[in-house]
């Protein structure tokens, strides 16, 4: 959430005080706590991405890039705050290893598809002020259906700050080549729950996960017994792809990859989304 813009600072005192209030959960394999602010975290970095940060289109132009937080086809219900283009930066490391476990799906006639990479400090610090307004819930009806808003925290599938802005983590799913013919998203027109059958979703011509991208729902926990069948099949090829270069799934998101030898486990960066952000 994708995983899932924002202000060169940390959350406001009363952000953190509101945020540790939250009862925490667990995540990773084994779980591990929940992402939440942190007082400790160190402070954002940098207007300009490092030198090793990269457009992952310039490393493989074959990975299909669908950024949904640079429109309004997100859980927000509009674009995100520090994604001026709909670009997948990451770190060269990371964006190599993509690359790898491309040419791995690509053998069997598929293709990665990412829906989230870099994220900006601001972007997250919007997410914890969209958490925080109970009167936003335009797109409850896909992406939290049956998931209080309140909880979306302590659950553990928003978290400030968040492993995507430190350049190595990113959201993805898996498509058939051919891509098979996919919707396009109108803002106004009806939602449907992201924990509905493939059939009714909305159609993105991926491969059927269980669930939608970014659906805050037990249902989307990547080992959740209750997916069975082809979509379970689905989530464990593509956590294989990925465990074999070297990413790490986060257990409450099938969607959600930390590339695990990343270059900077301790800094969260908070240049925009966009071409002028890289180094020339």
């Amino acid at each position: 959430m994708r995983a899932g813009a924002d202000h060169p600072r940390w959350l406001p005192l009363r952000l953190l005080v509101a945020a540790a209030v939250l009862a925490t959960a667990g995540c990773g394999r084994p779980p591990q706590p929940a992402p939440v602010p942190s007082a400790a975290m160190p402070t954002p970095s940098g207007p300009r991405a490092p030198a090793d940060v990269v457009l992952l289109s310039e490393v493989d132009p074959s990975i299909v890039v669908d950024i949904r937080y640079a429109g309004p086809h997100n859980f927000v219900g509009r674009p995100v705050d520090g994604y001026d283009e709909p670009l997948c930066l990451l770190t060269r490391p990371a964006a190599e290893a993509l690359r790898r476990v491309q040419d791995a799906a690509r053998a069997q006639r598929l293709s990665l598809r990412v829906y989230d990479c870099y994220r900006p400090q601001r972007a997250a610090d919007e997410f914890v002020r969209w958490a925080k307004d109970p009167a936003a819930q335009q797109t409850k009806a896909e992406f939290y259906p049956r998931v209080a808003k309140s909880r979306l925290f302590a659950d553990g599938y928003l978290g400030a700050p968040t492993a995507h802005s430190r350049g190595s983590t990113l959201d993805l799913t898996l498509e058939p080549r051919p891509a098979p013919p996919r919707s396009s998203y109108s803002p106004g027109q009806p939602l449907v729950a992201c924990t509905d059958p493939a059939d009714r979703r909305f159609a993105d011509g991926t491969l059927d996960m269980g669930t939608g991208f970014d659906c805050f729902d037990p249902l989307a926990h990547t080992a959740d017994p209750r997916v069975t069948g082809a979509a379970r099949t689905n989530r464990q090829l593509l956590e294989r792809l990925m465990a074999e270069e070297g990413f790490v799934n986060y257990d409450r998101e099938w969607w959600h990859y930390r590339y695990a030898d990343e270059p900077y486990p301790d800094t969260y960066f908070d240049f925009p989304v966009a071409r002028a952000s890289l180094p020339r």
